[in-house]
């Protein structure tokens, strides 16, 4: 695959059938020539890094387990406790910016299909409780004997329930973006950034190379998540592009018992997907890796969103009769199915803060598909460490999120291990 940049012409998903006007927007006709602060990315990482500068399910057990046994569990707590914090913090974003963005909070009922799976999960959440671990008792454990019940899953061997938030995505970037631009940042879509100067110049400012001319810049910052290592080698290998599916459902015919909350539904320990039900009766359902994760030329490395994955595009067909008890005679079909492009960082673990040896600048980027519930937090740190000259100590962030020379150095890869147990 060539170097990870974005593709021409990606598929539409559903969260984009609304545009937003800002969507091709452009503040200034040509570039400034300088610029304090130069954002590559203007997705959910680099809007809300810019609004912080001018002014969701969290995992508490899944995830959280495997971090406590390789780095402790004051480390993994962090991490927990990080991700429970955004819920108020994009409610409380959502309620003083006025954002008509479908945000809304309930519970995520998280449902092992797996009787190995599902032992080591509940293994894992004991260890958590018997070690004293606070974050997990967020959620519950529901056993094998009233799992099928409790959650409708047809075949459930067990599951979690816990609390969760979901949006519209794209419409709540867009109007924060909007805020931003409001407040004077300069928006350059459709600007692709081509490469970064290796060294500042003697004024102490990169060199930002785009496709229409260049800035020299103080600080620059990378919320490129899957492209981060086209245009910073260091990620090269660390941050990988990864293919993926999605899809929306629709119900002509709702059963009695509709959707009340978001799902996952955990195949085993790789193979799952994930539910999020729409205020208007609709579903967006992503996953499908059992069709297509056997060919990592399709998924792992791959920026091209312009088309399906072939094997997956009728994945989703009859979904909801399949796996829902009291779905069957619904008539739940299958309106729309795209992919899209995950950042995947090799040690499973998101990239922030201060690149090594780049003086200013800073990284927030490879969220493995879980950026919702890490991202704006992190974005305020970001801010934090430009405006305020804070560390990355003094943010708050979570210890293991931390950018630094020992991660960009190792050799392990989680994805290619995950891919090779199969």
């Amino acid at each position: 695959m060539a170097e990870a940049f974005p593709v021409n012409n990606g598929m539409t998903s559903f969260w984009r059938t609304e545009p937003h006007f800002l969507d091709s927007h452009r503040s200034t006709e040509v570039l400034p020539d300088t610029s304090d602060i130069v954002i590559v990315g203007a997705g959910y990482a680099g809007v809300t890094t810019a609004y912080h500068c001018g002014h969701l399910k969290p995992d508490v057990y899944y995830q959280i387990s495997a971090l406590a046994d390789k780095y402790g569990i004051d480390a993994a707590e962090e991490v927990a406790a990080f991700e429970l914090a955004h819920m108020a913090a994009v409610k409380s974003c959502v309620e003083e910016e006025k954002i008509d963005c479908d945000l809304d909070f309930d519970k995520v009922i998280d449902v092992q299909l797996d009787d190995n799976h599902r032992a080591k999960l509940k293994a894992g959440y004991e260890s958590l409780l018997s070690r004293g671990a606070l974050t997990v008792t967020e959620a519950d454990f529901i056993p094998k004997e009233t799992a099928e019940s409790v959650s409708g899953v047809k075949g459930a061997r067990g599951c979690f329930r816990c609390r969760t938030g979901r949006l519209w995505p794209y419409k709540f970037t867009t109007q924060l973006l909007e805020r931003t631009v409001s407040a004077g940042v300069n928006l350059q879509t459709q600007t692709p950034v081509l490469r970064i100067s290796e060294t500042p110049g003697i004024d102490g400012r990169w060199t930002v190379v785009t496709s229409r001319g260049s800035i020299r810049a103080k600080w620059v910052v990378f919320s490129s998540n899957a492209y981060t290592s086209a245009i910073a080698p260091e990620y090269k290998d660390k941050i990988v592009p990864v293919r993926g599916v999605c899809s929306r459902i629709v119900v002509p015919n709702p059963p009695k018992s509709p959707l009340s909350c978001s799902y996952t539904l955990r195949f085993n320990a790789w193979d799952y997907d994930y539910l999020i039900p729409r205020p208007d009766g609709s579903i967006v359902v992503g996953g499908g890796k059992s069709t297509f994760f056997h060919d990592s030329s399709e998924w792992y490395n791959n920026t091209d969103d312009s088309r399906l994955i072939e094997s997956a595009a009728r994945y989703f067909d009859n979904y909801m009769q399949r796996h829902f008890h009291g779905w069957e005679d619904t008539g739940a079909y299958t309106d729309q199915v795209w992919t899209g492009i995950m950042g995947y960082s090799t040690d499973s673990l998101p990239h922030v803060g201060h690149i090594p040896n780049k003086p200013c600048q800073l990284v927030i980027a490879g969220f493995n598909g879980h950026g919702m519930p890490q991202v704006f937090l992190s974005a305020q740190a970001i801010a934090q460490m430009i405006i305020r000259g804070a560390t990355y100590e003094e943010t708050k962030l979570p210890r293991l999120f931390k950018t630094t020379p020992e991660r960009l150095s190792s050799q392990e890869n989680h994805i290619l291990t995950h891919l090779k147990a199969i």
